[in-house]
């Protein structure tokens, strides 16, 4: 009798791969539907980890309140600190804004940090929940 043992395919690791790997399996989950865009640890605009890039303008979208202060009409500002792992994004004018999209953007920048780091990903993003 012949058998044949299907090895199970492992979800990638995020903090084994490189940065330009790790874009390009990003981009091909998100093309699939597998990885929404807001669940990205890379910046596909700017071919960067996303923590490196999310005080960008172009990171700041009024209809999702991605980094968007509906109340005041402004955008958030955004301090990451890379040697504390430490994230926020606050409203210059109230000091509030907080909305979904921008909680996700700050665990996404987390999870960001840790990859680069070389950290789990999976321990970082349950410190942010």
């Amino acid at each position: 009798m012949n058998t044949t043992t299907l090895a199970l395919t492992p979800r990638p690791n995020p903090v084994s791969r490189t940065l330009p790997v790790l874009l390009a399996m990003e981009d091909d989950a998100e093309d699939v539907g597998r990885l929404s865009p807001d669940d990205r640890l890379t910046c596909h605009v700017h071919g960067r980890w996303i923590h490196q890039c999310v005080a960008s303008p172009l990171h700041v979208n009024p209809v999702t309140r991605h980094r968007w202060c509906r109340s005041c009409a402004t955008a958030l500002t955004v301090s990451v600190d890379e040697l504390s792992g430490a994230v926020a994004m606050s409203c210059p004018r109230c000091g509030q804004g907080e909305s979904a999209a921008s909680t996700r953007l700050i665990a996404a920048c987390r999870a960001s940090l840790a990859a680069a780091r070389g950290r789990s990903v999976t321990a970082s993003r349950q410190r942010a929940a």
